[in-house]
């Protein structure tokens, strides 16, 4: 017991860099599954996937995916309905860190495939596939 007093310092240090090692794979895990560019691609030519870009409208400008739908992170709530249940979803930002929390949201209005594009539109850039302006 007088170990753990007298190293309580050490100790409290360790379990903070514990968690957050494990953190982002924690909120990761709550936008759900994401998909590789590869593994889009697929999705997006094979069951004909929406796609949703929930950057600014600013950004979106600057270019996006072909035949994205830009609705930004902030009103995905009220315009949910503008996207089709029955199928698949892709949701895009820019490095693929805020779409996790719009495909929650999506999930929970009753949308059940929902995938996040891993590394976001500069992983797609990345990659070399097409930008529409």
């Amino acid at each position: 017991m007088q170990f753990f007093i007298d190293n309580i310092f050490l100790i409290a240090i360790a379990f903070i860099s514990g968690a957050m090692l494990v953190w982002p794979l924690v909120r990761n895990r709550a936008g759900g599954p994401s998909l590789t560019t590869l593994q889009a691609t697929q999705l997006i030519n094979g069951k004909n996937a929406q796609i949703v870009d929930v950057r600014s409208s600013e950004d979106f400008a600057k270019g996006s995916l072909p035949n994205a739908k830009n609705i930004p992170g902030a009103t995905l709530k009220e315009r949910a309905g503008e996207l089709k249940k029955d199928k698949p979803v892709l949701v895009v930002c820019d490095t693929g860190r805020t779409a996790g929390p719009a495909a929650a949201t999506l999930r929970a209005t009753g949308f059940g495939e929902v995938y996040v594009l891993a590394g976001g539109l500069a992983s797609w850039r990345e990659a070399g596939l097409p930008i529409r302006k």
